[in-house]
Formats: structure tokens, C-alpha cells, sequence
């Protein structure tokens, strides 16, 4: 750890700030495995996921298995159901004994899910969260070729042209999932606590820093390998669940041909191109027939444990280092019965959220932002 990192740890513990990880977890899961959906219509699905640039690993009358090129186990499970909802992430432990270990804290059992063990928790959203070790690994796919750049005096492609071919963005992996909680303190507590997630990046409202952060970017903690800047994002929000998911591709190219062939089809764009500040991914969202967004992004900061959290005031501009605006089907702000619905619930019931910590998220997302978090500060 650096002597700036030092100091901010130092300055955050003199301030009462979260220190942004626990300091003997219960585990460390080392990634996510995969994201369990239900869809009504699986062909429905199965037509997106491939126009999105997803491989079908399996089929059946009511399960849909989908993979990236990556070596791994598939990273979708999109199961029949009578509407389509996100049913809960599910993290991949580094042994058994994690496993064991996890299931003695939580007053659980470790039980068989095909070839591998899995842990069945809920987090203190209420959102169900498996863990597993053991799955299968397919093995790996013929991927996407990255093309060669000429940059500046560095030729790297002579009397040669570039075409990408008009094709789906071949996914390779899954990245992260965010997800929003209006009881954002204790689904982190849980997650550093639980997991032993470590958070890359806070936010907070402006004005609003001693009341704590209001989204934080969590990295797996895989000691001095480095990991990628957020495999879990999560946000305080009068809403509870799914906000999206990343899938990594090959690299700017691949997004916006792939883009242009989800265009052609008629999908619609919720947000991109673009490239973020925190974890600093070039990114392009989509929604899939159901609404449901999902991302494509390349090009992700990876950290190792040594990085202490960043903070940096939460705001629409702040989301991107460039790009197009931030859009309200993006940030999910656009009026309707659903979020009016949400929003009174959480603030009658027993969630993290008031008139003034609320009014004060409405308003980061109307703000442009005066700086721009670069990481650790």
C-alpha cells in the first residue's frame, strides 16, 4: 500500500467512513459464477441472447443455459417462469471448506447442484444469493479477434484495411451485476462481511459525505492478483433487485459493430457509447425484449487488495468520462406507478431512506458534475 493510500485510510478511519472491507470475513469468493433469470418465453430469450453475442452452452423445454467464449462455467441461467425477473446472483467459493464454513455461519447446508456444491443465502435485501464450488468448465471458444491499431508513430497494421465483420459482439465473460437496495448499509456490511467483497469506489451525495455513501463498487479480494474494479456494484435506491449486467467483449470494435447489429434488429439503446469514471470501462447498454438492461464493455481497471476505496460525489455527468448524455431510461427516473410505488414503501417502511437522503439523490442525478473521482483519493 502506498503512503497516499495511507493517508486516506487513515483520514476515512479518523472520520468514522466505512473502511470498505471486513476485517476477517466469513469467505472470499474469488468471482461471480453466473445469474439466474426466469423468462416466459425462452425462445424469445434465446433469439436476444444470441443477437447480443451470447453461445447457448445448453437447452431444454424450460432452462436456457448461455456462456461467453471464456473457459468457465456458463454465465446465464435463464429458467421458465410465468414473468421475466432476475432471481439472484450466484458467487463461485475457492474450495469446499468455504462452503463448509459458510453454511456453519449462516445456519445453512451445503447441497449438491449437479457436479458442484452450492450454499443457498439471502442478503439482507432480501434477494437470494447462491455460492458454489465445483461446477463445470466448458472449455474455451474461437473468440473475437481484437484489431490491430495504428497509433500515432506506432504502425502496427500496414497495406492491410479494417473491416469488422457486421456481427454480434461475441461475449467472453460475465462481469459484474448492479444491484439497487433501499437498505444499502446493511446489504454492504453483509457482502464485505459475508463474502469478503472489498469495495473499489464509494459515492455519496453532495453535500451528504458524513452521512455515508450511497453506491459502492465491489472487487473480489484475490490478495496481489488483480481483480476487476467491481464483479458487484450496489446503490441506495427506494427500489430492490436487478439494475443491470456486464459482459465483458473484445474491445471497442466488437461494441459498436455489435451495437449496430442489435440496432439493425430493432433492440433498443438504453445508454452509449461511452466510457465510465469509476472502473473506467468503455460500456454500451441495451434492453432486451423484456426491459431487462444488460451491457457490453471492454477495457475494465483491474486493482489488487491493496487499493484502499475511492470517493467521489454521486452525480448523472459523473457517470462518464465521455459519451452522450446519461439517460433517464438509464438512471431509471422516468415517472411511473412502479417507482412511485417504491418510493412510498420505502419511506414508510424500515429502510435507509428519508425525505432529505432522498431529495438528495433525486438531485445528484440532475447534477453535472464538478469533478471527476480518479480512484483512490
Amino acid at each position: 500500500m502506498d503512503v497516499h493510500q495511507d493517508l486516506h485510510s487513515e483520514r476515512g478511519a479518523e472520520r468514522g467512513e466505512h473502511p470498505g472491507r471486513a476485517r476477517n470475513p466469513v469467505v472470499k469468493v474469488v468471482d461471480l459464477a453466473w445469474l439466474e433469470f426466469e423468462k416466459p418465453d425462452l425462445d424469445r430469450a434465446e433469439s436476444f441472447a444470441r443477437d447480443f453475442g451470447f453461445t447457448v452452452a445448453a437447452r431444454e423445454p424450460s432452462e436456457l443455459r448461455l456462456r461467453g467464449t471464456f473457459a468457465g462455467s456458463a454465465c446465464v441461467v435463464v429458467r421458465s417462469g410465468p414473468r421475466s425477473r432476475f432471481v439472484g446472483p450466484v458467487f463461485r467459493a475457492d474450495s469446499r471448506a468455504d462452503l463448509v464454513r459458510l453454511a456453519q455461519h449462516t445456519g445453512t447446508t451445503v447441497r449438491a447442484d449437479g457436479t458442484a456444491a452450492r450454499v443457498d443465502l439471502v442478503d439482507p435485501s432480501g434477494l437470494p444469493v447462491g455460492v458454489v464450488h465445483g461446477a463445470d468448465r466448458l472449455a474455451a471458444l474461437p473468440d473475437q479477434q481484437a484489431l490491430l491499431l495504428n497509433t500515432g508513430p506506432r504502425h502496427t497494421r500496414i497495406n492491410a484495411t479494417q473491416r469488422p465483420a457486421p456481427e454480434p459482439a461475441r461475449v467472453q465473460r460475465l462481469g459484474h451485476v448492479v444491484l439497487e437496495t433501499p437498505r444499502f448499509g446493511a446489504a454492504l456490511d453483509w457482502y464485505t462481511a459475508t463474502l469478503g467483497l472489498v469495495v473499489s469506489d464509494f459515492l455519496f451525495v453532495p453535500g451528504q459525505r458524513d452521512r455515508g455513501p450511497t453506491m459502492a463498487f465491489l472487487r473480489c479480494d484475490l490478495g496481489s492478483t488483480p481483480a476487476d474494479h467491481h464483479t458487484l456494484a450496489m446503490h441506495l435506491s427506494p427500489g430492490t433487485g436487478y439494475v443491470h449486467s456486464a459482459y465483458q467483449v473484445t474491445d471497442l470494435d466488437a461494441i459498436a459493430a455489435g451495437g449496430e447489429y442489435l440496432a439493425e434488429r430493432g433492440y433498443h439503446r438504453a445508454w452509449g457509447i461511452g466510457r465510465h469514471v469509476q472502473g473506467s470501462q468503455l460500456f454500451d447498454y441495451w434492453r432486451d425484449p423484456d426491459h431487462l438492461m444488460v451491457e457490453h464493455f471492454t477495457d475494465g481497471d483491474l486493482f489488487d487488495a491493496s487499493v484502499e476505496p475511492g470517493w467521489a460525489e454521486m452525480s448523472a455527468s459523473g457517470l462518464s468520462q465521455w459519451g452522450p448524455p446519461v439517460t433517464r431510461d438509464f438512471l431509471g427516473t422516468s415517472p411511473s406507478p412502479a417507482l412511485l410505488r417504491d418510493v412510498l414503501g420505502a419511506l414508510r417502511g424500515a429502510t435507509e431512506l428519508d425525505p432529505a437522503r432522498l431529495l438528495g439523490l433525486m438531485k445528484a442525478m440532475r447534477m453535472r458534475s464538478s469533478a471527476v473521482g480518479t480512484g483512490s483519493s
